[in-house]
């Protein structure tokens, strides 16, 4: 598989995926009149969501944002038809929000990507520029440093440890020690109430989103290069990506479980 094709595209077809992003566009309340932006739109599933909550409205517009040409590409060729919304594709990294856009937004919803930005103050203060007085900022993310069901954090062990095993078995190959980079050091959710905080913004709702992740959740995320490089750092991605999903397929047999529990932290800010 050539490294472009490691897409978050598979995940975000599962169910309880939506599931949770559409929860959270529905705590920002997004409504009749708005601008509203997606940020880190990818191939357009969280835009999708807003445009179903949009159905009747009038003179909206959603402003889909990603790094990737070819998920705008997928996004744009997936929502041609919707109406409820002119929409407007941008390519730009969130790093260079305030150069990409002009003018200011409603509403700002980035799903599940936060914790990838490594400079998270410069992202917030920029996104801060871009939302209007009274407007939202919403976000979420399953990589949080907060409490783990037990046996999630079990079954988190137990995966990696085999998915290191069949990298060496299989490959004979071994993880490179590599110093965590920012990115990769997961914010508290009082963290990220302080960090929106000094930017201007003010805490509406903060809630933690329970979710059950079946076997293909975890087989989806192991073909995602940023997760993949995550928890195998320094493997080549084929390799990595072989290993996580035999590991995971085989955690889930030894525990006899069909689903793990996995924890993602809301947060709606308003721009006070």
């Amino acid at each position: 598989m050539p490294a472009e094709e490691y897409s978050f595209a598979k995940f975000t077809e599962n169910p309880f995926y939506n599931e949770l992003n559409g929860r959270l566009v529905d705590m920002a309340e997004v409504g009749p009149g708005q601008k509203i932006m997606d940020l880190a739109c990818g191939t357009g599933g969280v835009t999708r969501l807003v445009l179903e909550r949009l159905k009747g409205a009038r003179n909206n517009v959603v402003i889909c944002i990603d790094h990737s040409a070819s998920a705008l590409r997928q996004a744009r060729g997936s929502l041609k038809e919707r109406k409820e919304a002119a929409l407007l594709f941008v390519q730009s990294r969130v790093e260079q929000l305030t150069e990409a856009i002009k003018g200011k937004v409603d509403a700002v919803l980035y799903c599940n990507a936060i914790h990838y930005v490594p400079n998270k103050e410069e992202l917030v203060g920029r996104i801060a520029e871009v939302v209007k007085p009274g407007g939202v900022f919403a976000f979420n993310t399953s990589f949080y440093e907060g409490p783990q069901a037990p046996e999630a954090v079990l079954f988190y062990r137990k995966w990696m440890m085999k998915a290191m095993r069949i990298l060496k078995q299989d490959y004979g190959l071994s993880l490179q020690k590599t110093e965590k980079v920012e990115s990769r050091k997961h914010l508290t959710a009082d963290e990220y109430k302080s960090l929106v905080e000094r930017h201007g913004f003010r805490i509406k709702k903060q809630t933690v989103d329970p979710v059950n992740v079946p076997l293909q959740g975890w087989i989806d995320i192991s073909r995602f290069k940023d997760f993949i490089e995550g928890s195998m750092p320094g493997v080549p991605l084929d390799k990595a990506s072989a290993s996580l999903i035999k590991a995971v397929k085989q955690t889930y047999e030894e525990m006899k479980i069909t689903y793990v529990p996995r924890n993602w932290l809301d947060v709606v800010a308003v721009r006070v």
